[in-house]
């Protein structure tokens, strides 16, 4: 069914028709990193809406705070600083907040109310801990430059991520194939969302690190089915 959903409205797509979500059907955005790390943490806390703290989450909590307590605006030289700035995208049926977003004054960019000359946008993700192996911080931050892309009327070909742990900024590039990553899995999150679906458990090492461990219980996902067991026992095997 999900695949179906997908496939329709990828069809839908290649023949240049554009499908906009209504605002009631908006996502969250930062959903995305959760749900790249793991189905069904995303199910579980967006679909159920269960949540737990814990040190990772709370830390995180923390660093984002920090970084949109000043003022939502400022202006630093030919740099304009937004913090906290309310972002959403029809196309991708999401709505967020950017921690950042830095307007730098260029020669080619966009116009900004009530500023002269024209600006680049540059998004800017806080992250607690250092980069991480994975992309799933990038999959988030080049979901806000889409989001500002289509509010905006620009083009965005780089970000930053910045990290508590490592107090550095880490450039990311804004291609192709990560915006088609991007879309493919909102997509797929707007299905699982329409049909209330949450995955079963897989287990692996990254359950130990989840604040949902004791509400999915993974490790219940290693054991054997009844009928399994059953069958074993019968066959001489236990």
């Amino acid at each position: 069914m999900i695949i179906k959903l997908l496939w329709n409205r990828l069809i839908v797509q290649s023949r240049r028709y554009l499908i906009l979500y209504r605002e009631e059907e908006f996502l969250q955005l930062s959903g995305i990193q959760h749900f790249a790390f793991c189905r069904r943490q995303w199910a579980l806390a967006y679909i159920e809406l269960q949540w737990q703290e814990n040190v990772r989450t709370v830390e995180g909590k923390l660093l984002h705070e920090k970084a949109h307590d000043v003022h939502s605006r400022e202006k630093r030289g030919d740099v304009i600083i937004s913090r906290a700035m309310p972002i959403c995208s029809r196309e991708l049926g999401v709505s967020g907040e950017c921690d950042i977003v830095e307007f730098h004054r260029t020669d080619d960019g966009i116009s900004l109310h009530g500023q002269e000359g024209q600006y680049e946008v540059i998004p800017v993700e806080y992250k607690r801990g250092s980069p991480k192996k994975n992309h799933v911080d990038i999959l988030q931050l080049v979901a806000q430059a889409m989001c500002l892309e289509e509010m905006l009327c620009c083009q965005i070909t780089h970000g930053y991520l910045f990290y508590g742990e490592t107090r550095h900024r880490e450039k990311v590039d804004i291609t192709e194939d990560i915006r088609a990553e991007v879309r493919t899995m909102f997509f797929e999150m707007h299905a699982y969302f329409s049909r209330g679906y949450t995955p079963k458990v897989k287990w692996s090492k990254s359950c130990n690190a989840c604040s949902l461990k004791d509400i999915c219980m993974p490790v219940l996902g290693k054991e054997r089915s009844a009928a399994k067991y059953i069958d074993a026992y019968i066959n001489g095997d236990i």
